[in-house]
């Protein structure tokens, strides 16, 4: 009688409620439809449980070091470094939209806020210089799911506290497969530069390297603290969080001298956010509880065995749902709804927890550039007027070739595991 969670909040879906009102409303309908409902007193304790997860406690931090950022001028001197690095490479400016989204990841761990920084700035100044609009909107789209990839991740810390996971690992083994999946990027824009002829930049439109980069280290300092402090063992993810959030007041000082209204506005964009994704959290601990006293996950177990599936097999379809379920589903709803359900069976076959959360987190990220929803689609079309679908169209060549590299991770576990397994962090 579980069944009735899903049936009774496709229904709900259709009044307009927010998301955890729908699971959390439908979850309680179908603990009466099963007869579990004596359980329902307790309900509130096994909430809290799921919420009192020291590593959440990361999350709203790195949040508002991302959201300070923004406010703070961070992105347009990010932007300038990766011009004095790259820009005078044929497609320029699409190497440099790339390797900003690699800066800004370290910094801020969000594909959405990532899209809007860039879409904001760097688009406007990639049509003044010949590209189409629809290829400089579809290659920031793309490249702004690098966020939740390289460390810090928002996703990866969700992830952690669900699976109870080190998300310290995490975060060091996600930093390979971001810079693969960035050069996997860089290649794709390279073709399409030789392809269409698009432009470098004069050697008077980019900036000098030496002083540009001087002025960009108080942001570049940010992810070295963040990752050498976790890695070092100076800090817990918690506390390199809220380093983060000092860091980026001060260098939000440093290059706009960052307003106290700004800061503020940073604070209520966080509250709002981080009481989103908890809400989230409790509504689907509450249909996980249920899926407990059900069985759910031996359920699954059982059926995986009945239907001769291996570890190879498994995995494949595994990815097959998260693929789309990313596409019509948040990606914090949907890594609470299936990872529970589903990843515990993966591990049960031999699949490493640290391998298995690169490979699912990055998987749902591709849903952020993927209709019908695609959270990043829907901002890069807001900031940059561009139609939605035409967007969408215009991203497809490098959805491909970001499935291939999540392809790749899945085939070769090692390209993931190596850096942490190196720096002896496989055993946490």
């Amino acid at each position: 009688m579980i069944w009735l969670a899903p049936l009774v909040g496709a229904l709900l879906l259709g009044s307009g409620l927010a998301i955890a009102y729908v699971v959390g409303g439908a979850t309680v309908l179908a603990f009466y439809g099963a007869g579990q409902e004596r359980y329902l007193a307790i309900l509130p304790q096994q909430i809290f449980s799921k919420i009192d997860v020291f590593a959440l406690m990361a999350m709203p931090l790195f949040i508002l070091a991302g959201e300070i950022m923004n406010r703070g001028g961070v992105t347009r001197v990010l932007i300038r470094l990766a011009m004095a690095i790259v820009g005078r490479l044929p497609g320029g400016l699409g190497h440099v939209n790339v390797l900003t989204s690699v800066f800004f990841a370290g910094i801020s761990g969000s594909a959405v806020a990532d899209s809007a920084a860039v879409s904001n700035t760097l688009v406007p100044a990639m049509r003044e210089q010949g590209y189409k609009l629809p290829f400089a909107a579809a290659i920031t789209a793309a490249s702004s799911i690098i966020g939740p990839i390289v460390p810090p991740s928002i996703v990866m810390i969700f992830y952690g506290a669900l699976m109870g996971t080190s998300v310290t690992a995490l975060f060091i083994a996600g930093i390979i497969p971001g810079l693969l999946l960035a050069g996997a990027l860089m290649v794709a824009n390279a073709f399409y530069a030789m392809r269409d002829h698009h432009p470098r930049m004069t050697r008077e439109e980019v900036p000098s390297f030496f002083p540009t980069l001087f002025r960009a280290l108080p942001a570049l300092c940010i992810p070295f603290i963040i990752v050498g402090g976790i890695v070092l063992g100076w800090m817990t993810p918690t506390e390199a969080a809220a380093v983060a959030v000092v860091a980026a007041t001060f260098a939000g000082m440093a290059y706009e001298r960052i307003q106290i209204s700004q800061l503020i506005e940073a604070l209520k964009r966080t509250a709002m956010l981080s009481g989103s994704i908890f809400m989230i959290i409790a509504a689907v601990s509450a249909l996980g509880y249920l899926g407990a006293l059900e069985r759910l996950p031996e359920m699954i177990a059982e059926t995986v065995t009945q239907l001769g599936l291996g570890p190879v097999e498994y995995m494949i379809l595994l990815n097959v749902i998260f693929l789309l379920s990313g596409m019509v589903l948040d990606t914090p709803v949907a890594l609470a709804l299936l990872v529970p359900l589903l990843a515990p069976v993966a591990i049960e076959q031999g699949a490493d927890p640290i391998h298995l959360g690169i490979v699912l987190c990055f998987n749902l990220t591709l849903g952020l550039i993927s209709p019908p929803l695609g959270g990043a689609l829907l901002v890069v079309s807001t900031v940059t007027g561009i139609n939605y679908w035409q967007l969408a169209r215009s991203v497809l060549p490098f959805l491909l070739v970001e499935i291939a590299v999540l392809a790749v991770l899945v085939w070769l576990p090692e390209i993931t595991l190596w850096l942490p397994r190196t720096m002896g962090l496989m055993g946490e």
